[in-house]
């Protein structure tokens, strides 16, 4: 905690209690995402990030998304899924198009390679989140966990997709 005083007053300084959520919170988020990604890159020759545009697709109707709500699932912004489709279509397992209905909008679509990399990518990603973070937690704490992370997501819903 920094304890100099804020010369316009207007910072907010975490007290011991907010800083001793906050410090373990933050750890945990860069150790379990940076375990994904490296588990990820090491058995399946994917990012995490990656992994999760792949998810996206398999789980839409026809396994088609236009761009900006792949963007949304995945979590980052339509010029960082722009790179990662990109790579994605380098490899044959996403194509991208516009769309039937509408030619401004693009969509990306999961191709069977795709589909076939993120089946046979998932069982070690899922045993990875399991021994990371799932297993380590009581059901009780499951339920907590995603009470918080949808508050802190700012979702109101008590379950469901993301975004």
């Amino acid at each position: 905690m920094i304890d100099e005083p804020d010369p316009g007053g207007g910072t907010r300084w975490l007290d011991a209690t907010e800083l001793d959520a906050w410090m373990p919170f933050s750890a945990m988020l860069m150790n379990v995402l940076s375990a994904l990604d490296t588990q990820l890159q090491r058995d399946a020759k994917l990012s995490l990030f990656g992994y999760l545009v792949l998810a996206g697709l398999s789980d839409a109707p026809d396994r088609t998304l236009p761009m900006s709500r792949l963007a949304v699932l995945a979590n980052g912004s339509l010029s960082r899924l722009s790179h990662a489709v990109a790579k994605l279509e380098r490899q044959g397992w996403v194509i991208r198009r516009p769309a039937a209905d509408n030619g401004r909008i693009t969509v990306a679509t999961l191709t069977d390679a795709g589909h076939a990399k993120i089946v046979d990518s998932a069982p070690g990603h899922v045993d990875m989140v399991r021994d990371l973070v799932l297993d380590k937690l009581s059901a009780d704490q499951l339920r907590v966990l995603g009470e918080s992370s949808r508050a802190i997501l700012g979702l109101d819903c008590g379950e469901g997709e993301l975004g």
